[in-house]
């Protein structure tokens, strides 16, 4: 990149960030917003709060309350992030594989035991069972162009059935535990809902070894490639 380029790319990410501000509500929380974002693409080796802070010249407690405690409208920015997305992609050219949609999952690993969803579980980042935390995401890839459209915490079925844990880690009662398969459906109808249509849909072994997650599919007419068990049969109906 040239150093025009390089310069041109603050003032571009301030003015793809601006319609999204009204989620945020209040303007210190959409200050907290701009440092936060700003922060995560630059290159600390370390993106917590507390390093995202002393970086944006902000109390760290500042930005740990904005994490923890300050509300906005989630739902509201991720149907204006998708739309915005929708919007991007209809600009782009003719592609012969089409809009393909990406259903995965990410971990992490964590320590300690009050992390929202933290228990000994399977972690693909680690590529076994450890302590951690796991979200499930959907998005998209068009050509070169590939964006994350979606995320959802999974909550395991041990923090579901303590309630006074999950509120004292701030999960709300309407959050409970779904099979990931599930909360993967759950994307694919948030992002139909605001016109996003996938000419394919792919997934890992895990959701093709769930014939209820693949009897929706099949029943929506969406067109997939995604893995499935050694041991998966079927037959021509």
């Amino acid at each position: 990149m040239t150093a025009a380029q390089l310069g041109a790319i603050g003032p571009a990410f301030t003015a793809f960030l601006r319609p999204f501000e009204r989620f945020f509500g209040q303007p210190e929380t959409v200050r907290h917003f701009r440092n936060y974002t700003r922060g995560l693409l630059g290159d600390l080796p370390r993106k917590t709060a507390e390093p995202l802070a002393l970086a944006a010249g902000t109390p760290p407690r500042c930005l740990q309350q904005f994490l923890k405690a300050c509300l906005w409208d989630h739902e509201g920015l991720t149907d204006g992030v998708q739309r915005a997305l929708l919007a991007e992609v209809a600009t782009l050219p003719p592609d012969p594989v089409g809009t393909v949609g990406i259903l995965d999952e990410t971990s992490a690993l964590k320590k300690g035991t009050k992390t929202p969803g933290v228990q000994r579980q399977y972690l693909g980042c680690v590529g076994k069972v450890d302590n951690g935390i796991v979200t499930v995401h959907l998005a998209v890839a068009r050509g070169r162009f590939k964006a994350l459209l979606d995320s959802e915490l999974f909550l395991p079925e041990s923090w579901d059935a303590d309630r006074d844990r999950c509120r004292a880690a701030d999960i709300p009662d309407a959050v409970v535990y779904r099979p990931k398969w599930e909360i993967g459906l759950e994307l694919l109808g948030r992002a139909g809902g605001n016109g996003w249509a996938f000419d394919w849909l792919t997934f890992d072994e895990y959701y093709g070894s769930k014939p209820g997650f693949l009897k929706v599919l099949d029943l929506a007419g969406q067109c997939y490639v995604g893995e499935v068990p050694k041991t998966f049969s079927c037959r021509p109906v």
